[in-house]
C-alpha cells in the first residue's frame, strides 16, 4: 500500500509552475520512458506552458493517456487535443504518442489502445510518471464506480460509461500499477471532500482502489483543494 503524502500549492499558479517543472524533467529524463498525462481543466496550464518552452525530449520518449472521451481528437472535449499543443512541441514520431483511437467504434478502440499499451510494457519502456486527476464524485481517469473497476480486472483498457451520459476510455488499476510514481494534480474548492477521502484512504474511494496496488503515489493541490 502507497503512502499518500500531499504537496499544498498556496496559489494555483505555484500549481501549475511546479507541475510544469515535473513533468518537465519527466519528458527529457536522461533514460527513455513513457509519461501519462491527465486530462480535465487542472493539469492545462502546465501543458501549455511547457507548449511555449518545451524540453528536449528524452530519446524514445513515449507519451500515452489516462483516458479519454470518446469524441473525436479534434474535439475541445478530448484530452488528446488538451495537449495536443505539447505534442507538437516535443515533435516526436507519431508512433511514440500512444492516443486512444476514438476513430474507431468504442469497444474496438477499447481493444485497440490496450493493445498499445500491452505493447509498451512488451517492450520493457518503463512508465516513469503519470499524472492523474481527481472528481468531485471520487473518480480518476474514467473509473467512476466499483462496476468500472470489476470490468477492468485483467485487463490495461476499458470501455466505460460516464455519468455525463458520455462514453470514454480508460487506463485500468492494472496499468496503474506498472507506473513507477502516481501524481494526483488537484485544483479547486469542489474537490476538498474527495480529496480528503483520498488522503485518508477511504476504501470506498473509486480514486484510491484505483491505485491502492501502486508503488508510489502523491498529490499535489492548491490551498483551495486542501485549505490549511
Amino acid at each position: 500500500m502507497p503512502d499518500l503524502p500531499v504537496r499544498r500549492f498556496p496559489v494555483r499558479r505555484d500549481l501549475d509552475a511546479a507541475l510544469a517543472q515535473r513533468l518537465g524533467g519527466a519528458l527529457a529524463a536522461d533514460c527513455s520512458g513513457a509519461v501519462m498525462l491527465a486530462g480535465g481543466h487542472t493539469p492545462g496550464p502546465a501543458y501549455e506552458m511547457l507548449a511555449a518552452h518545451p524540453p528536449r525530449p528524452a530519446p524514445g520518449l513515449h507519451l500515452l493517456y489516462s483516458d479519454d472521451r470518446y469524441v473525436p481528437s479534434s474535439s475541445d472535449a478530448s484530452n488528446y487535443h488538451l495537449s495536443q499543443a505539447l505534442v507538437n512541441a516535443l515533435a516526436l514520431p507519431a508512433a511514440q504518442v500512444l492516443r486512444v483511437p476514438t476513430e474507431l467504434p468504442l469497444e474496438a478502440a477499447a481493444q485497440a489502445y490496450e493493445e498499445r499499451l500491452q505493447a509498451l510494457l512488451a517492450q520493457k519502456i518503463p512508465v516513469r510518471l503519470g499524472l492523474l486527476g481527481l472528481g468531485a464524485d471520487g473518480h480518476t481517469a474514467s473509473l467512476f464506480k466499483g462496476a468500472d473497476l470489476a470490468a477492468a480486472r485483467g485487463r490495461l483498457a476499458i470501455a466505460v460509461q460516464r455519468p455525463d451520459a458520455r462514453t470514454g476510455i480508460s487506463v485500468t488499476p492494472n496499468f496503474l500499477a506498472r507506473v513507477e510514481a502516481i501524481l494526483f494534480v488537484v485544483a479547486g474548492a469542489d474537490k476538498t471532500a474527495a480529496l480528503k477521502r483520498l488522503a485518508a484512504r477511504d476504501s470506498t474511494l473509486t480514486a484510491w482502489r484505483a491505485v491502492v496496488k501502486c508503488r508510489k503515489v502523491e498529490i499535489w493541490a492548491d490551498a483551495e483543494a486542501w485549505p490549511a
